[in-house]
């Protein structure tokens, strides 16, 4: 009995250490390699992700320069495929962990705050845990954020010198600056600009708030060597509907009346061969996490308030407000009675068949922002 108990306690304790060392690890490693059971994801060739490549990015959470800490983890995640010479080798959706290394509030004489951000590796959609060495800074060279800095403070100055020039004016009079031959404008100008310099010493720089949906750029410090994409291995799975055919000929990013880049509008073509009567009403995007985005009335309604009977055709526009136009979508059909999605097709797919230069067009229309500075008040102790 004693020794039957001996043996079982051993195998007990040499099952758990072999347990240990196998399945416990904390994360998976990269492997170079791919077995058999990827050859449906990958074409065989490998590609090189090179140093100082820039991939785009966007956070997860808001990063601001007053509140982060140094240290905090953060995750960004790949706006657009990487592609290299032989496809596509890190594809949209990949999703980067991120780690804080410097942070600086905004300080007086007018010095920025930045924030220094550092990655370390990628979670592909696949599953691949990649290690990569990439930074961002929003900080500026020296000489460049002086060169600010002194521009700022002349511009300060120059107000400064204008408003005492028509404050002299407007309380002494013009006969009383012709009388001085104008030594009460210049006196007046004088007292401004005075004002002015001390205004731009006392002066804050502005914050840093990166926020979702800002895109970042980050930059490869060390190269490493990937696997290529097989094209449909990358691409979205859609449900169709029996006998309803819409087709995306066209995704366009436009601003809303505020200004703000986050309209997508589709060109659509809809042949409407089920027995289901549909209207533009029916229609929305949904992204990953499933949120619906309704279409805007701030496009083109013609389609919204159209209805669409067995038998009908029907080509036009239509326009839907999104939180950021670079997330992953697909165009739904609802059904009202199931409140269910009929047919999902995926913009991604879509887009991979635009023409280039609606690509380019698309890409100049959302690079509008140049910083990543909280719009503060010069007075703002």
């Amino acid at each position: 009995m004693k020794k039957g108990l001996s043996l079982l306690l051993i195998s007990l304790i040499l099952g758990n250490a072999v347990f240990a060392d196998t399945a416990f690890q904390g994360h998976a490693e990269y492997d170079d390699t791919y077995s058999t059971q990827d050859e449906h994801l990958f074409t065989g060739k490998k590609e090189t992700l090179e140093k100082r490549d820039i991939i785009e990015m966007t956070v997860s959470q808001v990063l601001d320069g007053t509140y982060s800490i140094e240290g905090d983890e953060f995750f960004a995640e790949v706006t657009s495929d990487v592609i290299g010479d032989k496809g596509v080798i890190i594809p949209k959706g990949t999703v980067a962990h991120g780690v804080i290394t410097q942070t600086s509030e905004a300080k007086r004489l007018g010095r920025d705050g930045h924030l220094s951000l550092s990655f370390d590796y990628l979670v592909t959609p696949d599953g691949r845990e990649i290690p990569i060495e990439g930074k961002m800074s929003t900080k500026l060279h020296p000489l460049k954020a002086a060169t600010k800095i002194v521009a700022t403070d002349i511009g300060y100055t120059a107000v400064g010198g204008v408003a005492g020039g028509i404050f002299a004016l407007q309380a002494l009079g013009i006969e009383a600056a012709i009388a001085s031959q104008g030594y009460t404008l210049a006196g007046g100008a004088a007292l401004g600009g005075t004002i002015g310099l001390g205004m731009s010493l006392y002066r804050k720089g502005k914050n840093v708030l990166i926020a979702p949906g800002d895109e970042i750029k980050v930059r490869i410090l060390s190269s490493v060597e990937l696997p290529v994409y097989k094209e449909e291995a990358l691409k979205q799975k859609e449900v169709k509907y029996p006998g309803l055919e819409i087709r995306i000929a066209n995704i366009l990013y436009e601003k809303d009346p505020f200004g703000e880049v986050n309209t997508i509008t589709l060109s659509l073509s809809i042949a409407n061969m089920s027995k289901k009567a549909i209207s533009g009403m029916d229609l929305a995007l949904m992204n990953d996490y499933n949120s619906i985005f309704n279409p805007s009335i701030f496009g083109d309604t013609k389609l919204l308030f159209s209805q669409l009977k067995p038998g009908d055709r029907y080509a036009g526009k239509i326009s839907f407000a999104v939180n950021n136009v670079k997330d992953s979508y697909w165009l739904i059909v609802n059904d009202r009675a199931t409140n269910k999605p009929l047919t999902k097709i995926s913009l991604d797919n879509a887009y991979k068949k635009m023409p280039k230069d609606i690509k380019n067009r698309n890409d100049k229309m959302r690079k509008g922002k140049n910083n990543y500075y909280k719009e503060d008040s010069p007075f703002d102790m």
